[in-house]
């Protein structure tokens, strides 16, 4: 498979890319990470900033941006979806997950496959509709929409071992689920999603279930992107104790096949950190899809981005073989 290549049926997706440009380019405004950006500096003052931002965890899981980004969270219908679900799933520790089911066209030979959703360091899933609309419309899945702890209306405070159970909830959720429990799934994780998708898919991929793995613009570790943000910081890596140790993890992951979707303009996490989770990692089947003017939150706008999301899931959940980049 060419990662890069386009569906046969060009003019819909002409049609389906100018409908939403606009509504994308809203939700790359809305992943901005002021938090992060705002503590770049020089000497102590830097330093002390920085510790200040590992004690709150606020450099990780922002999850106050934009502005009553934990109160206010746009709905399916605001972006023309009408088939779909607002969920509320418990978790085994007392937390409430606010979440949404969308269904693709009914009856379309990918109606048997959802994607589950793992988004990034700020805002919500109300924020990223304009993503799930793009892949129902355009792709034909399900789409799977998770709430972290602590964001948007989900109750609970975020820390990595909290949101890796919000993960194995959401995935247990759709294996329990009479509608989804035969379906095909596809995990698919931006930024921190990414690195919330690699432990699930690494925990999960025994079952068959899950049949790919998407990551855009992820880190190696939190520990390895720190200095690359924060240069003075450099010393006090160890104080993070939210690690996320993909680099360590990917290469475990042996069963799915995995697309890596690399913005080469990216100004939060280097390049580099992508390219080397896909020489690091060991599947059988693995593709790298570059887009060359993506930054680290509006390379959903590229071109070639949903192209190669498609040929992706298309061959993933036919169970046909894909070639090796």
């Amino acid at each position: 498979m060419s990662p890069s290549s386009s569906p046969s049926s060009a003019g819909p997706t002409t049609s389906y890319l100018e409908q939403t440009v606009s509504l994308l380019s809203t939700v790359a405004s809305y992943m901005r990470l002021p938090a992060l950006a705002s503590t770049v500096a020089q000497g102590v003052a830097a330093v002390l900033t920085s510790l200040l931002y590992f004690k709150q965890k606020a450099l990780i899981y922002p999850s106050h941006m934009p502005p009553n980004a934990r109160t206010e969270v746009p709905r399916p219908s605001q972006f023309g979806i009408k088939d779909f679900e607002e969920l509320v799933i418990p978790t085994n520790d007392g937390e409430k997950l606010s979440a949404f089911y969308i269904r693709g066209p009914r009856g379309g030979r990918l109606s048997n496959c959802t994607i589950i959703m793992f988004h990034g360091n700020a805002g919500n899933i109300g924020h990223r509709l304009p993503i799930a609309r793009m892949i129902i419309n355009y792709i034909g899945c399900n789409v799977f929409m998770l709430e972290y702890r602590g964001y948007g209306l989900s109750t609970g405070e975020p820390d990595e071992k909290g949101l890796m159970l919000d993960a194995q909830t959401a995935l247990d959720y759709l294996r329990d689920r009479a509608e989804t429990r035969s379906h095909k799934l596809i995990v698919y994780g931006q930024s921190l999603g990414g690195a919330v998708s690699i432990k699930l898919v690494s925990k999960n991929q025994k079952k068959g279930d899950i049949v790919g793995l998407i990551l855009e613009n992820t880190f190696l570790s939190m520990r390895t992107l720190i200095p690359s943000v924060i240069p003075p910081a450099k010393y006090l890596t160890y104080l993070c104790h939210q690690v996320w140790p993909s680099e360590t993890v990917i290469p475990s992951i042996t069963e799915v096949p995995i697309l890596f979707l690399s913005g080469l303009q990216d100004e939060i996490v280097p390049p580099a950190h992508m390219r080397k989770l896909f020489e690091l990692a060991t599947t059988a089947t693995k593709v790298w899809k570059p887009l060359p003017g993506g930054d680290h939150n509006s390379s959903v706008l590229e071109e070639g981005y949903f192209e190669a999301i498609s040929d992706f899931v298309s061959n993933a959940a036919s169970d046909e073989a894909m070639e090796k980049p």
